[in-house]
């Protein structure tokens, strides 16, 4: 029985086959942003145009930089200093790599200021879509609120995600999501490292997954996460694109 528990335990997510990813015919725009305008404007005067904040203090192997998106009232995109290209790039995985989503979750800030009030933690999250969902190619991490739907559901769940990935996926926007508890006002752990450790076989596939932060109040009170991960099925209509259970017009914050 113990061996049986095993092989369920270790037994992965149901794996699609994948076709090859589609090309990003405008997919340099991002990084031709950060790379020509945004560091070299940041060392020259301290003043970042067009991007919201650069950090290079480390050097650009470690630098990232925040850009308001034009889509969306309030949609900002952390993206590094140098051309990482997505979820599939193993420098996200590699030793002193920058933890770009515990960076992304502290600029949530800057999502707060453009409505100039705090907007309730459980409202907002992160993500960062997979190489079939996804129109460019430089890393860039979705920092905006989530929609009412997502939130709803997800705080209705929280009770029930543990503190390792789930066997059966949530069902959110219609697309299957992995599910996995974290503890604590910010996130303790890289969520690319979780996805790569955690899930057999997605450390070999990580382009063809999507991952959302998505803050909740687990029971007690207590602040946390629940990070999601999705894998393409892009035959049947699953481009991994996390960023759709986000509301980039933002209704949940403008109702409250």
């Amino acid at each position: 029985m113990a061996l049986a528990l095993a092989a369920c335990q270790e037994k992965s997510p149901a794996a699609p086959d994948l076709p090859p990813p589609p090309p990003h015919a405008n997919g340099q725009a991002l990084w031709t942003i950060v790379h020509s305008k945004c560091v070299p404007d940041e060392e020259a005067s301290g003043k970042p145009d067009p991007c919201a904040q650069v950090e290079i203090a480390n050097g650009l192997d470690h630098g990232w930089a925040l850009l308001k998106d034009l889509h969306g009232v309030a949609q900002y995109l952390l993206m590094p200093t140098i051309d990482i290209t997505g979820i599939e790039d193993p420098r996200i995985l590699a030793p002193g790599a920058p933890d770009y989503f515990a960076v992304a979750w502290r600029d949530r800030s800057f999502v707060e200021a453009k409505f100039g009030k705090p907007i309730p933690r459980q409202d907002l999250g992160v993500s960062v879509n997979s190489l079939y969902g996804r129109s460019q190619d430089l890393l860039h991490l979705h920092i905006d609120c989530l929609s009412p739907q997502t939130a709803a559901a997800l705080a209705a769940d929280a009770p029930s995600v543990g503190p390792r990935w789930s066997r059966t996926p949530l069902i959110l926007h219609g697309h299957p999501y992995y599910a996995m508890r974290l503890t604590g006002a910010d996130p303790a752990a890289d969520p690319f490292r979780l996805l790569a450790d955690g899930v057999p076989g997605a450390r070999k596939t990580m382009g063809a997954w999507t991952l959302v932060l998505a803050a909740v109040s687990l029971p007690g009170g207590t602040p946390g996460f629940i990070l999601l991960a999705g894998r393409a099925d892009p035959l049947h209509g699953d481009f991994a694109s996390g960023e759709e259970l986000q509301d980039h017009d933002c209704a949940i914050a403008k109702a409250a």
